[in-house]
């Protein structure tokens, strides 16, 4: 029993015979009882002139209010957890075992260079998914070639005018194109992001989600993954629209999610941690390549048995 969870209880109990006496014939006397060792020693010298009643201390331990003892953890009742998820999560692992879906040569953690400072490595690590907002993969790593050409760090952008960072990451949200104004948002939010780097954390990137998400143009799915691959650091699950509707058809949420950092919210309050840094590029891939968001191919799926929104199809 955890002695934390306890309190002493101290009984008296009286006892047969001298019990702390010298013994007749110069037998050596009992061991002292706490409590009696420094009375006895001051009487040591002097014969015993009549019996003492010596007291006997018991200990005894009585649970606490509310402590359930050794076997209280496995009594408590399990979180919710979606029906067969074990299942569709080794069936995902199956079909994502070759490994080759643009996120896994083209993702975050590819897009940096290997040579570089691991300040500049940072950087270009927040710089790459800042730009793969609303982007294809292959579309972000082109960029960022074009910009690690030119020598990507903080100075270099700050120092690039607006004009020429939109050509050198064309088309990524389409810089004149049918998005301009999702494009031209991007320009401005590395411009910005790039200045306070600089004039705040010595052209280093912050090292928590709150700093990261403060950041113009920085979301908490970017923010996770910068932990993640710029930090080694897992801060939470990152969810982004691949994640956010594989998650609904498979029903890994208690009720359906309207949002990726909903969604985000809902699997953290079940899936163990140590899955956390996994699924985000598990998802990604199999979105990309499977769980399509229009016209998702159930039919090559491992999960169509298992997965709810296939039984509608």
């Amino acid at each position: 029993m955890n002695a934390a969870g306890v309190r002493m209880v101290v009984t008296r109990a009286r006892s047969r015979g001298t019990g702390a006496s010298l013994r007749r014939g110069g037998e050596k006397a009992a061991p002292l009882r706490s409590g009696e060792a420094a009375a006895e020693e001051r009487k040591s010298y002097s014969p015993v002139k009549r019996r003492r009643k010596a007291r006997r201390l018991s200990v005894a331990y009585e649970a606490s209010e509310g402590e359930g003892g050794e076997g209280a953890e496995r009594l408590q009742a399990p979180s919710w957890q979606p029906q067969d998820w074990r299942q569709q999560l080794d069936n995902i692992r199956t079909m994502r075992s070759a490994k080759d879906a643009p996120v896994d040569q083209l993702g975050a953690e590819h897009c940096f260079d290997p040579s570089a400072s691991p300040k500049v490595r940072r950087y270009q690590v927040l710089l790459s998914l800042m730009l793969s907002s609303q982007t294809k993969d292959q579309v972000t790593a082109g960029a960022m070639q074009r910009l690690r050409a030119r020598g990507l760090t903080v100075d270099s952008i700050l120092q690039t005018d607006d004009s020429t960072l939109g050509a050198l990451i064309y088309p990524v949200g389409f810089w004149r194109g049918s998005r301009p104004a999702i494009f031209q948002s991007k320009v401005k939010y590395i411009k910005q992001t790039s200045a306070i780097l600089q004039q705040r954390y010595d052209g280093d990137i912050p090292a928590s989600v709150a700093e990261l998400v403060a950041l113009p143009g920085v979301g908490p799915k970017m923010a996770h993954l910068a932990m993640a691959v710029a930090w080694g650091t897992v801060s939470g699950i990152a969810v982004d629209t691949h994640v956010h509707r594989i998650a609904n058809r498979l029903r890994w949420t208690k009720k359906a999610t309207k949002s990726p950092e909903e969604t985000r919210r809902a699997l953290e309050e079940w899936l163990p941690r140590e899955l956390w840094s996994e699924i985000n590029g598990l998802l990604v891939g199999f979105g990309q390549q499977t769980c399509l968001p229009v016209h998702p191919r159930c039919q090559a799926c491992l999960n169509r048995a298992l997965c709810p929104a296939a039984q509608g199809l």
